[in-house]
Order: structure tokens, then C-alpha cells, then sequence
């Protein structure tokens, strides 16, 4: 599909690389293209990043049909510009927009759109440790009716902002929040997808818990007892004897993050276990000294080390609130990987 372009003629003044946080400044433009049933794909466009033209009765305002995804391209050490993983990526966005009656763009549309707006915007992409470029491509249901069905036009949109940590703690441990009262996501809903549904449903427990002092939180299943995942991350439990995940339920979303540090224990000879875990086991391995250390993983943060765990009224510290030495092996081994210092021995790189 051709690309048609227009550039700004105004480029904003980039941001400062130590003053990145997360997700608060966007480049200069953005990718756009739209689907229309019998139709198919056609008006891929880049055009200067501002508001989207959308009709007040479009599908996504009054049913939700809004899907995302989340990725990132580094600038590495020789200067070459590099996507992690997009294929996985790409593979997610069409599997989560069947589940919302969404068109997913063709692998080559979300590919070449994606780098295509990465070259128009590359003096965007931070060099320091610890920054990258966040893509953040976007389905969304833009036909106009009254009447709950799938919408029959679908709006593909990519966004990129350079960012640096996630947290404001940056890579040091996390506090985290068990909740008990909401919950995210249940069997046959759409707890495995990435849609803007599935984070609206966990608000009110994140803001709850950062009013507490916490920076995430862990959601349980429908029984409260078996852990899901960590907000915006997926979990792991590094006991005496194996290393655990939660396995994927129906309600869990498949981080690629999360992905990519099971490819790396395997290739240790690590002993990682996909299976289901409660709490109740992971007070008790703490109890017991049996828990050596937990860490989130996710596209944003990379990993994070959990070093408290607040559950029925009492926090338990895991690892004295220090970095772990295996979150701090798989964090480097990754990292290293995404700024190419270390060989891509597992073919997650795709050069722009």
C-alpha cells in the first residue's frame, strides 16, 4: 500500500533525554490508515500528530471497540535503529481483534506503516541508557450507528513517544498491592487482550493503591487466590527450586516481555514452570525463606523487582527490598540485546 506523506511544517523542540518519564511527550507525527468492509485498507497516510476526525456516534465511544499495542525501537551503540520483537507484537494486535470484532491491518500495513513513521520521526529516538522510542500502534471501531454490533469500519493509528523509566523508581524494587475487592479480568472475558477496556476496569484498584503508597498491583482470579499478573506487567516467583509464571489462562495477557525472559531461563537450564500459583503459596514460601525473589516484565519497565508485597494488612519484604541477582542477569541480558552491545542469539532484533 502506498503511503502518502505530509510533514509539519512547525517540529516540535525535542524533550530533554533526563526528563523523559514515561508516555508524556509524542513526536511530530503520527500513522493513519482506515478499512471499510468491502472496501478493504486504503488511506494510509503520515500526516503531523494531532486530534483524530472521528463521528460523536462512532463504535468505540459507545461500545468500547479499542484494542492497543505496546513496543519499542532502540537506537543502538553503532548508531543502527532497531525494533524489538514487532512481529509478536503484530501476531497479539491481530489475535486480540478478532476477540473484539476489529479488521487487524495486514502484517506488511503495520510493518512498513510503523517504519516508515520511525524514519520520518527518528531524530526523536534518545540515545542514553535507559530511553527508547515507544510505539504505540491503535485499533479503534469508527463507524456510526446506534445498536450494539461490530462496527464495519475500523481506523488503524501509530503513535511514538521517546520515553525513559516507567516507574519513578526507575529499576530499583517496587511496592505492590494485592487487591482483594476488584477485579481485572475473568474467565472467557478479555483479561488475555490488549484492549482499552481491559485497563479501564483496573483503575480505580491502581489509583486506590498509589493513594496507599503502592505502585502496582497484583490481581487474583475470581477466587482471589491465583495470581494473574502485576498491572501492566506479567510476574515471576524465583523459589528455592523453580522459577514460576503464572501459565496463560484465558484471563492473562502474553507479554512478549514476558516471552523473552522464558526463551532466556531455557537457555540456562533454569528451571521455569508455567503453572497456576496462589498467594496463599507465595506467603508461605516467604514465611518459610523459600521465596528468593519476584519481578514484573513488560514492554515499558523491562523488568522490575518486587521488593514489597502488601497482603491482608501486613508487607512482606522480599529479597530485604533488594535488587535480585537473576532479575539483574535477565535485565542486562535484554537490555544488552536491544542496544546491541551482546549478539542477538534469539532473533528478536528487526533493523528500521
Amino acid at each position: 500500500m502506498n503511503i502518502q506523506k505530509t510533514l509539519t511544517s512547525a517540529p516540535k523542540t525535542l524533550p530533554p533525554s533526563d526528563k523523559l518519564g514515561f508516555g508524556n511527550y509524542f513526536t511530530d507525527h503520527m500513522f493513519v490508515a482506515k478499512y471499510r468492509e468491502g472496501k478493504g485498507w486504503y488511506d494510509a497516510k503520515i500526516v503531523p500528530y494531532g486530534p483524530l476526525s472521528v463521528d460523536p456516534g462512532a463504535s468505540v465511544f459507545h461500545y468500547g471497540q479499542a484494542l492497543f499495542e505496546g513496543m519499542k525501537a532502540f537506537r543502538q551503540a553503532d548508531g543502527r535503529v532497531v525494533f524489538f520483537r514487532p512481529e509478536f507484537n503484530h501476531q497479539r494486535l491481530a489475535e486480540g481483534a478478532a476477540r473484539m470484532c476489529l479488521e487487524a491491518p495486514p502484517k506488511e500495513l503495520f510493518m512498513e506503516g510503523m517504519k516508515e513513521l520511525v524514519r520520518v520521526d527518528e531524530r526523536w529516538i534518545p540515545k542514553e541508557p535507559n530511553t527508547s522510542l515507544y510505539i504505540r500502534p491503535t485499533l479503534i471501531g469508527t463507524e456510526a450507528f446506534l445498536g450494539v454490533r461490530p462496527s464495519l469500519e475500523t481506523t488503524f493509528f501509530i503513535l511514538l513517544s521517546p520515553v525513559g523509566s516507567y516507574y519513578s523508581e526507575g529499576t530499583k524494587p517496587i511496592k505492590i498491592w494485592t487487591e482483594e475487592k476488584y477485579l481485572r479480568a475473568a474467565p472467557g472475558g478479555l483479561g488475555s487482550v490488549k484492549a482499552g477496556a481491559n485497563y479501564a476496569s483496573s483503575l480505580k484498584a491502581a489509583y486506590e493503591s498509589k493513594q496507599k503508597g503502592y505502585a502496582q498491583v497484583l490481581w487474583l482470579d475470581v477466587d482471589r487466590q491465583g495470581i494473574e499478573e502485576v498491572g501492566t506487567m506479567n510476574v515471576f516467583f524465583v523459589f528455592d527450586n523453580e522459577i514460576v509464571t503464572p501459565v496463560l489462562n484465558g484471563s492473562i495477557l502474553s507479554g512478549g516481555t514476558r516471552e523473552a525472559i522464558i526463551q532466556v531461563l531455557k537457555s540456562k537450564n533454569l528451571p521455569v514452570v508455567e503453572r497456576k500459583i496462589t498467594i496463599t503459596e507465595v506467603v508461605e514460601k516467604l514465611q518459610a525463606g523459600k521465596l528468593r525473589e519476584a519481578f514484573g516484565t513488560g514492554t515499558a519497565a523491562v523488568i522490575s523487582p518486587i521488593g514489597v508485597l502488601a497482603y491482608k494488612g501486613k508487607e512482606w519484604v522480599i529479597n530485604n527490598n533488594e535488587n535480585g541477582p537473576l532479575s539483574k542477569e535477565l535485565y542486562k541480558e535484554i537490555t544488552e540485546i536491544q542496544r546491541g552491545v551482546t549478539p542477538d542469539r534469539f532473533h528478536w532484533i528487526t533493523p528500521l
